[in-house]
């Protein structure tokens, strides 16, 4: 693991070299103020302070040297500022010329992060250190950092290595590190939690299926729930994945990566929570006892449920998953689901979907989001939902002048439905601009919104403020 608490130390005046943040704004005037050898590095270099630029700046000496970092607005950094810098410039310390870094020492350290696990122990590490003169900061800024980088190398491990049952010592860890009580729930306990065994029952006997529960915090406190999906290989069972679909499903147990990191970070912080961590820990895989397409399931809340699609799994374990949750009565629960990649075809990979059944708590997460520079979807489908009202008449009659009374029916434009458009977000926002204002325009932004509202089964995070 990275030592992020080595890459962000308190300033006291250090030798340290500097880093000019320039804007497009204030380029020329900062231009003019520098001496003629800085006025021609910066002219070889190209250096026109567009976002993530990076200019090495001469000194008097050889050896003195500076660095010259374009960002959107100097005066208001995103997290993600000085993440070009951290992850480019040479070992050594390093201070903003113009004071706090802020948000954007998050950037500076998770840019540093490497998953090595594999790697040969000879290979170096970066050792870009950022002096900061918020120390009050510094703490927090490295608890993320280290929860996300969990993330990362956890999502980032073959399933040869990471099964169920390291998912439980990664949650035994953080339960022997923080005083939390762990259970572990397997083999015959399993019972009472029928779709989690019949969902992991083919795998192996050392990768079996298992619930992990950690309870941390006073009993007098609000309980959260916290639940992630943990299918730590999805074969797609007997509806079996196509290879190209199969390549990248070690990252099927993202949920409760997650869910694992958020715990950590409740925790870190001694949140007045009881914090109720749950993680349905799986590998779907082929085999003679494999559950089947057509099979009848019973859950945990005592509902059937038939099988139509093996590949439907995270749901089945989920379920039952989530009932355990309400029976504490939570009054939040927060479920990362990572179910289908339909959220991503309708949104592209940057911007995780949300659904809530509370519009108050949905808001407070989506402006917390944006606040944190990492916005969630509800703002921008509830933007262009609102295009789905556009008069019906007319849109029919855009749509049959455009397309003929054969084409009746809405789906996904073309170039958004593939799953690697980085742009499907965006993209929908700027179809949706209110600049384009013709029927042909109009047309498009209800088409694009009305298949907005169809795509709702997927999801990343569901909230909810009461148990189902």
């Amino acid at each position: 693991m990275t030592d992020f608490a080595a890459l962000l130390v308190a300033d006291r005046g250090q030798p340290a070299r500097l880093i000019h943040l320039v804007d497009k704004a204030g380029f020329e005037e900062w231009l003019k103020g520098q001496p003629e050898r800085v006025r021609t590095a910066i002219a070889a270099q190209r250096f026109t302070a567009k976002g993530f630029e990076l200019a090495i700046l001469p000194g008097e000496a050889a050896n003195d040297w500076s660095v010259a970092l374009g960002v959107a607005n100097a005066r208001e950094l995103s997290p993600w500022c000085l993440a070009k810098a951290g992850g480019n410039l040479p070992d050594g310390n390093y201070r903003l010329a113009e004071g706090g870094a802020g948000p954007a020492a998050l950037g500076w350290l998770l840019a540093q992060h490497r998953f090595d696990r594999y790697r040969s122990e000879n290979d170096p590490r970066q050792q870009a250190v950022l002096l900061s003169d918020e120390p009050a900061t510094i703490e927090e800024h490295v608890r993320i950092a280290e929860a996300v980088a969990l993330v990362r190398d956890m999502v980032d491990t073959p399933a040869a290595d990471l099964g169920p049952a390291e998912l439980a010592e990664a949650v035994e860890t953080l339960g022997h590190e923080s005083g939390a009580s762990v259970t572990v729930t397997q083999g015959d306990a399993l019972a009472g939690y029928p779709m989690i065994a019949a969902v992991g029952r083919a795998a192996s006997r050392e990768r079996a299926p298992r619930l992990i529960e950690l309870v941390w915090g006073d009993p007098a406190h609000p309980r959260v729930a916290i639940i992630g999906k943990g299918v730590c290989f999805d074969s797609g069972g007997l509806d079996i994945k196509p290879s190209s679909a199969m390549l990248l499903m070690k990252k099927d147990m993202g949920g409760a990566a997650h869910a694992i990191a958020l715990a950590k970070l409740a925790i870190g912080a001694r949140l007045p929570i009881q914090l109720h961590l749950l993680v349905p820990a799986v590998e779907n895989a082929v085999s003679g006892n494999a559950f089947r397409p057509g099979d009848i399931l019973n859950s945990r809340k005592g509902m059937a449920v038939e099988i139509g699609n093996t590949d439907a799994e995270g749901r089945l374990i989920l379920a039952d998953a989530l009932t355990k949750a309400t029976e504490d009565n939570p009054a939040l629960m927060i479920d990362f689901a990572t179910l289908t990649g339909a959220a991503r075809v309708a949104l592209g990979p940057d911007l995780p979907a949300l659904f809530a059944n509370s519009d108050a708590l949905a808001d407070d997460l989506a402006a917390a989001a944006k606040a944190a520079d990492d916005p969630l979807a509800p703002a921008a489908v509830e933007t262009l939902c609102g295009y789905a009202q556009i008069d019906h008449r007319r849109h029919q009659q855009c749509r049959r002048r455009r397309h003929g009374r054969r084409r009746n029916r809405c789906t996904v434009p073309r170039k958004i439905r593939s799953s690697g458009n980085r742009m499907g977000a965006s993209r929908y926002l700027r179809l949706a601009s209110g600049s384009q204002t013709g029927p042909a325009q109009r047309w498009r932004r209800a088409r694009i919104a009305r298949s907005l509202r169809v795509i709702a089964e997927p999801f990343w995070m569901i909230c909810f403020t009461k148990p189902l």
